[in-house]
């Protein structure tokens, strides 16, 4: 279909709004170009493989979920295939096309969910995603559909909602595409989880860390699976909160403190130490509360300056005495 000249140059600004990190911006682009209609869907497609940006694809998606335009319909199953939030947003797109009036359309829609729903290969977030875009379909449908799950959920049991799903994917080791939808899921799940899974999620949101251009959002979300950790008494991800504290430079975010304070032991003194020494003295709020998490690690496990960690720290920055009080 050709886009109007008129709607052409709004057009193509809203799709360039949909890669941008402004939440706002791009929410309002996707529901302005959901108004827009069929018109803009030749553009969206076009934006969607030129880019491989992963949440401007899902706000693609979106926006032809909204439209539910027949042209869509390849786009979306490649997704769905692809899985992550892509896939999610994918299912979003195939269940707006199941009441299509192009039959073929609609049962390539059917196609895509029901054998999505059914892969045990792929994360249960992915198949809990399409096994709901499934409440659209005929009655018979849904009973194969659900029989078939049944019959597959002592090998890859669906969870209860979303936020369950992928709280199990992440125990699996398959983080989703953006750390946020985590970050309720520690704070419902991880006073349960085993601390063995804990400790391997961890683990596994630290290597995604690296090089990822959300960074921040990772590193805050390592720092609440420490939280849970600490609330629970637990020190068997320890090496990860003294490594990553004697790495840093900068602020961490505050979970890591409060970790440390709750669980540390001598071994974290010389890190923490070490980030004092390092993170300037115009985060004096951040400085405060590491100092807290030293003494506080010094109190529970009664250490004098006669302990081989604090005659270190002492030697090597003579200066910290006052600021740490490990007398």
């Amino acid at each position: 279909m050709v886009i109007k000249a008129s709607a052409a140059p709004e057009i193509r600004a809203l799709v360039a709004t949909l890669g941008e990190t402004d939440e706002v911006r791009r929410e309002t682009a996707i529901a302005r170009l959901a108004v827009i209609g069929s018109r803009a869907v030749e553009r969206v497609l076009a934006a969607y493989a030129a880019t491989e940006n992963r949440e401007a694809r899902v706000a693609m998606l979106r926006v032809l979920e909204s439209i539910g335009d027949r042209r869509g319909l390849p786009v979306a199953r490649a997704a769905l295939r692809e899985g992550g939030d892509v896939g999610v947003a994918a299912a979003g797109v195939l269940r707006a096309l199941l009441d299509s009036p192009h039959a073929h359309v609609a049962a390539d829609a059917l196609d895509g969910l029901v054998s999505a729903a059914l892969d045990v290969s792929a994360t249960r977030h992915v198949r809990q995603a399409a096994a709901e875009a499934l409440g659209d379909a005929a009655p018979d449908v849904r009973t194969r559909v659900m029989t078939a799950l049944a019959r597959d959920a002592a090998s890859a049991p669906l969870a209860q909602d979303a936020a369950e799903a992928q709280w199990k994917d992440a125990l699996d080791g398959r983080l989703p595409d953006s750390p946020k939808a985590l970050r309720g899921a520690v704070a419902s799940y991880a006073a349960n989880a085993p601390l063995t899974s804990l400790q391997k999620l961890v683990d596994a949101i630290r290597a995604r860390e690296s090089g990822a251009s959300d960074r921040e959002d990772w590193l805050a979300l390592r720092g609440a699976v420490h939280q849970a950790l600490a609330i629970r008494g637990s020190r068997v991800a320890l090496y990860d909160l003294r490594e990553t504290v004697a790495a840093t430079s900068a602020p961490l975010p505050i979970s890591f403190l409060g970790a440390l304070q709750a669980v540390g032991d001598a071994s974290c003194l010389e890190p923490i130490a070490a980030a004092l020494h390092r993170v300037p003295e115009t985060e004096p709020w951040w400085r405060s509360q590491a100092a807290s998490a030293f003494r506080a690690i010094v109190k529970r496990e009664r250490l004098t300056r006669r302990h081989r960690a604090l005659k270190r720290i002492l030697d090597r920055w003579p200066g910290s005495a006052s600021t740490l009080r490990a007398d």
